[in-house]
């Protein structure tokens, strides 16, 4: 049986699309308690992608806070593994591509970010893993400057010299809300104008990479046509070939997740993919075998490059993540991913 990669859940639906004006966050004791909950036979998941932000942990958490946190984990037999650098304005960030006060609140998450992420590291909680970033501005803003790209990528180039001091590795996340990351051309230009592949690379979610092949905040990039018919299935698989095999060599980090092809949000995530429970009917993706574009090379060998995989879902209603059986059908998918595209040690 397949015991790599380890399966992750992520914590941070708990608090995306939640808060004031939406509903209650879902607090990261009861987040991780519906993880060790689940079960697929005898399998569970086996670690959590973390979000460092409130409610959940603070970007600023004490020594003392990141032992109480390992601990916690070690309690439930879980693992850490990517952690999220709440880079955005509203979490204390600032864009990427903007003023030299917002690029500097930018880093110092990072560095923050960065730091945590190597404590768990040392306090031996946290194997594998990346620190996630994205630019923290939107494709309108990026449109409008000619230099975005450029200024994003020096960022990035920056962000580079605070993980290698920490030993770490960084992803940037692939979703059409991010300027200068809002197609799979414009993410790839990103990362070579970048040049750093030993410590920059790309978390590729599959619920946003659909949008991509899609085209959606940037139609020139699109490869699937416009009003195409999903039922055709050698158009969609063609379509996620052409894209993976661009942005699989840059892949560090992965997310399982099922998306109907329609964008929702608003602000900061305008058009971001809408995220679908694993079975949901309206889903375009065929999980388990379209995991493999990213986990298997053009010959279909396993790549075995990810140590990890995680599921991504978000925005759903309370209502829905509350219940036990949630997590179940969705730690059975993840089970399918790797008995489909995982390996033994």
């Amino acid at each position: 049986m397949n015991n790599f990669p380890k399966l992750h859940n992520a914590m941070w639906p708990g608090l995306v699309g939640k808060g004031p004006g939406s509903e209650p966050f879902i607090d990261l004791d009861t987040m991780l308690n519906l993880t060790t909950g689940a079960k697929s036979g005898d399998l569970r998941f086996e670690g959590v992608d973390l979000f460092l932000a409130d409610p959940h942990i603070s970007i600023d958490s004490t020594a003392d806070d990141l032992k109480r946190l390992a601990d916690k984990l070690a309690s439930k037999d879980l693992m850490a593994g990517t952690v999220i650098a709440p880079v955005w304005p509203p979490t204390g960030g600032g864009s990427a591509m903007g003023t030299p006060d917002e690029r500097r609140r930018f880093l110092e998450q990072v560095r923050k970010a960065s730091g945590i992420a190597r404590t768990l590291t040392e306090l031996g909680i946290r194997p594998y893993g990346v620190v996630r970033i994205d630019s923290a501005t939107d494709p309108e803003t990026w449109a409008n400057d000619p230099e975005g790209s450029k200024k994003i990528a020096a960022t990035f180039r920056e962000c580079c010299n605070i993980a290698e001091g920490d030993g770490e590795l960084l992803a940037a996340e692939g979703e059409i809300c991010w300027g200068g990351m809002h197609s799979w051309k414009r993410m790839v230009e990103l990362l070579e104008l970048v040049d750093r592949p030993g410590t920059l690379g790309f978390q590729a979610d599959m619920a946003h990479t659909l949008l991509y092949t899609l085209g959606y905040n940037a139609p020139e990039d699109a490869i699937l046509p416009e009003g195409f018919d999903w039922k055709d299935n050698n158009k969609v698989q063609e379509a996620l070939k052409t894209m993976t095999r661009e942005l699989r060599p840059w892949t560090l980090d992965f997310h399982v997740a099922q998306n109907d092809a329609t964008v929702k949000g608003s602000g900061s995530h305008d058009k971001t993919g809408r995220h679908c429970l694993p079975d949901d009917p309206n889903g375009k993706l065929n999980v388990a075998r379209d995991a493999g574009y990213w986990l298997r090379d053009e010959k279909g060998n396993l790549t075995k490059a990810l140590e990890h995989i995680c599921w991504d879902g978000c925005m759903f209603p309370n209502e829905v993540m509350l219940k036990q059986e949630t997590w179940d059908s969705i730690l059975r998918t993840m089970v399918s991913v790797r008995e489909a595209h995982g390996w033994e040690e």
